[in-house]
C-alpha cells in the first residue's frame, strides 16, 4: 500500500468515527461502480447518506471543499444511484467530511454539501 493510500484510508476512517460519534451508522464503505465510488454510506435515521472524504495538507487552490468538484459530484451521484438500485431507494443526501493533515481537531462536516438534482 502506497503512502498516499494509507492516508486515504487513515482518513476514511477518522471520518467514520467522526459520524460515528454525531449519531450516524456506517454501513458501507469503499462502495465501487464502473465510474465511480463512495467513501462511506451511512445512515441517519431513515436517510441514507453518502459521504466523500477529502483530505488535503495543503491549502493551495482551495483546499479540500475545491477539490469537490462538479466531476467529482457527477461519479458520486452516479455511484450512489447504482447503490440504490441494489438496496432501495430511500431518501438520501451527499456530505463531505474535510480533513487537514488527519488533525481529528479540524475535521468539517458538509451536510447536504451538494445535491442530485
Amino acid at each position: 500500500m502506497s503512502t498516499r493510500q494509507a492516508k486515504g484510508e487513515a482518513a476514511e476512517q477518522l471520518a467514520a468515527d467522526y459520524l460515528r460519534q454525531a449519531g450516524l451508522s456506517v454501513i458501507e464503505r469503499n462502495f465501487r461502480v464502473k465510474g465511480g465510488e463512495i467513501d462511506l454510506i451511512c445512515r441517519d435515521g431513515k436517510t441514507t447518506v453518502f459521504v466523500e472524504v477529502r483530505l488535503r495538507s495543503r491549502q493551495d487552490f482551495g483546499g479540500a471543499a475545491a477539490s469537490i468538484t462538479a466531476t467529482k459530484q457527477a461519479r458520486l451521484i452516479l455511484a450512489a444511484r447504482h447503490w440504490l438500485l441494489r438496496h432501495g431507494e430511500t431518501p438520501c443526501r451527499f456530505d463531505c467530511v474535510l480533513l487537514h493533515d488527519l488533525d481529528p481537531n479540524h475535521i468539517e462536516w458538509l451536510r447536504d454539501a451538494f445535491s442530485a438534482d
